[in-house]
């Protein structure tokens, strides 16, 4: 239970890493120093905002349907404005985060890996969304800085006769095991590195250690399923490239 010493206690906490990161940033000149330090208080107000609706909807079917559309919304949104052009993105970018999470949920709960109810799919279902958010923007971002910096190997294979998907394929490819890679890193180090906040939350909220870590895996490999669906139909969405891409600044 929230008492004043602790939320006091976390304020400053909080606080204090906040102002120890935004001064480092500053000292060091790197570029939007304040950047982080907006994210944390955006994502304070965000998840108090949440939390108390959750406690409200969270038996709620259609409730859970409409948070889980917001989440969407925003992740897909987010990925999109990383990408360059908004309009002309959020198409492809929606597409390829739609199919990642409807397969790897489906796979889930039609298996019985886990219990078809509305708490779990808004808690898979958030987790698997903002991963795929991740997934699509660090396949896009690879793939569009990729087809730049070998835009004269592009261009050779055009000028030979290839289309435009088959002058990119090999690009295609790096740019899939690139948006992969910190995703597999944290599976295989999980347990060794780091404990996820899925199986903690589990274990706080009284579930034992194994249950917890069964849950867990299902997460992570529910994670993999989506972020492999969404960073293979996003970079073959864009693989057709007739021009150089601009550069991303964002």
């Amino acid at each position: 239970m929230l008492t004043p010493q602790l939320v006091t206690g976390t304020l400053i906490g909080i606080g204090a890493l906040v102002a120890l990161a935004t001064a480092l940033l500053l000292a060091v000149r790197a570029p939007k120093p304040f950047a982080p330090a907006l994210a944390v208080l955006q994502g304070t107000v965000q998840l108090a905002a949440i939390s108390l609706i959750l406690s409200n909807i969270i038996r709620s079917p259609f409730w859970i349907g409409v948070a889980l559309f917001v989440m969407f919304t925003v992740a897909t949104w987010t990925a999109a404005r990383r990408l360059g052009a908004y309009r002309r993105m959020v198409g492809p970018v929606a597409t390829a985060m739609g199919a990642g999470v409807v397969v790897s949920l489906a796979v889930v709960f039609s298996t019985g890996a886990i219990e078809f109810s509305p708490r779990y799919v808004l808690a898979i279902g958030g987790i698997v969304i903002g991963n795929a958010m991740t997934i699509a923007t660090l396949s896009g971002r690879r793939f569009v800085e990729l087809t730049g910096d070998h835009w004269e190997e592009v261009e050779g294979w055009l000028a030979l006769g290839a289309r435009p998907r088959q002058a990119t394929v090999d690009l295609v490819r790096r740019a899939v095991h690139a948006a992969m890679v910190p995703t597999t890193d944290q599976t295989r180090t999980t347990g060794l590195v780091t404990l996820p906040g899925a199986f903690v939350g589990a274990v706080f909220g009284g579930v034992s250690p194994l249950e917890a870590g069964r849950f867990q895996i299902v997460v992570l490999a529910s994670i993999i399923g989506c972020g492999a669906v969404v960073a293979i139909v996003l970079t073959r969405w864009l693989a057709p490239v007739r021009v150089r891409p601009a550069t991303l600044h964002n």
